[in-house]
């Protein structure tokens, strides 16, 4: 675990308000495991940060979609704000390596888990605009969030995507195949393979069958379209 105060340098900010940050990335496992005061933990900061957030979101949508009817704005404004991209978001800036979390969250994954990254970016989100204002709130977004949103769209559809690609084809019926299931009941952990006839294209994991489908869906596009994995969003 790294501090909470080294985060500064990797994502550019410097707090004037060191406490935000920590409070920030404090998980309720440890607030709840040490006894602090009520508001301690990051909640009230993801409250507030989600909320910048959308507003930041759907005005980089407007403006760089301006043909866009809203139902789509909405769905792809949804693919970047989604728990799941956020925490693809929150891996690249290794977010986890700086969580202040309870022993017993720590020990059973939570670093990676992703309701707790994503929650902890929106903090942070929180915690900027708080102690800097919205035009650094929005420099944070537009730099971690507002970035490769083809690939994430793409991600955030990955399942619905691969079967309307496969449908008319030669190539056979698609199908997810679960190939391991690991851990205890409170931090299980799937691999799943999406099969197209007989060809396996893709591989993924996750916390639920239902992420690893979409992770190993996601995969599979990128093979059907000759993409490389090392440009996608995860």
């Amino acid at each position: 675990m790294k501090r909470p105060r080294e985060l500064q340098p990797v994502i550019g900010y410097q707090f004037k308000q060191e406490g935000l940050l920590t409070q920030a990335l404090t998980h309720s496992s440890y607030a709840n495991e040490k006894h602090m005061k009520k508001g301690s933990d990051n909640e009230r900061l993801e409250f507030l940060g989600d909320a910048v957030l959308e507003i930041v979101t759907s005005e980089f949508l407007y403006h760089k979609y301006p043909d866009m009817p809203e139902g789509q704005l909405t769905k792809l404004r949804a693919s970047l704000v989604c728990e799941p991209t956020l925490a693809l978001s929150a891996q690249a800036i290794d977010l986890g390596d700086y969580l202040v979390l309870g022993k017993g969250e720590d020990m059973t994954g939570g670093r990676m888990r992703k309701s707790i990254l994503s929650d902890a970016l929106e903090a942070v989100i929180g915690a900027i605009y708080l102690d800097g204002g919205f035009a650094n709130a929005k420099e944070f977004i537009s730099k971690y969030i507002l970035t490769d949103i083809e690939h994430k769209q793409l991600f955030y559809d990955s399942k619905t995507i691969l079967q309307e690609e496969v449908q008319g084809t030669d190539r056979g019926a698609l199908r997810y195949e679960l190939v391991r299931e690991e851990g205890p009941d409170h931090n299980k952990h799937f691999v799943v393979a999406a099969y197209v006839g007989d060809e396996k294209l893709g591989t993924g994991e996750g916390p639920t069958k239902k992420a690893a489908e979409q992770q190993a869906a996601y995969e599979a596009l990128l093979q059907l379209r000759g993409i490389d994995g090392g440009k996608a969003c995860i």
